[in-house]
């Protein structure tokens, strides 16, 4: 479980193919903190260390990941936002992020706005039920509130602290996001689907 409150911007210093997926090498400082089988949310995706040093780590990504977010559009250089679990003792400063990307989305505009920036996500109909205005959202794995909510896209306010700590300065438009929308509202979404005999999920096998 994450918060969407990004912790460090990282580096890809490798991309392997795999016979079945692919593995990352992620540069970052809070390496040296990890241990094998730790979980790192990489632009929103939980992924398992298995691998480790001082200057970086190791992570392995299933094709079926690869398929739904955009791991599979980065390479060498491309910077990523880094989130390790939430503690038991930690303030809940963002909201409940699971780091199950469901779905990807594109950035459709990016406007500033005197130090702040505007920037707007067109997202799969798919999500349409989950996302609320003024709700929580993850995108990239940064935790975001609805500011403006359109049929297939919606817009969020971005302060300086988060342009400046997250990848999203280093966005452009058309660039694919990985999108999860709030757990809460999926489980709304899901009791009430239920209630009225509706689809019991997206049909989507899981990953």
């Amino acid at each position: 479980m994450f918060t969407g409150l990004i912790e460090e911007l990282g580096a890809v210093a490798g991309v392997e193919e795999l016979p079945t997926g692919r593995r990352l090498r992620i540069a970052t400082a809070v390496a040296a903190e990890l241990a094998l089988g730790d979980s790192v949310a990489v632009n929103g995706v939980c992924l398992t260390v298995v691998r480790f040093d001082a200057a970086g780590f190791d992570a392995e990504v299933s094709p079926a990941t690869l398929r739904v977010t955009n791991l599979g559009d980065l390479r060498d250089g491309a910077t990523v936002n880094l989130e390790r679990p939430l503690l038991p003792s930690d303030r809940l400063g963002g909201h409940f992020v699971q780091g199950h990307v469901d779905g990807v989305g594109s950035l459709a505009g990016i406007e500033q706005e005197t130090d702040f920036w505007w920037v707007t996500v067109r997202f799969p109909e798919s999500l349409s039920r989950y996302l609320v205005p003024k709700g929580s959202v993850a995108v990239d794995g940064i935790s975001l509130t609805v500011a403006g909510l359109e049929t297939d896209r919606f817009a969020v306010q971005i302060v300086p602290h988060t342009w400046r700590h997250t990848n999203l300065h280093a966005r452009r438009v058309g660039d694919a996001v990985n999108i999860e929308c709030d757990i809460i509202g999926k489980y709304v979404a899901r009791a009430v689907e239920a209630f009225r005999g509706g689809p019991t999920g997206d049909g989507e096998r899981d990953r």
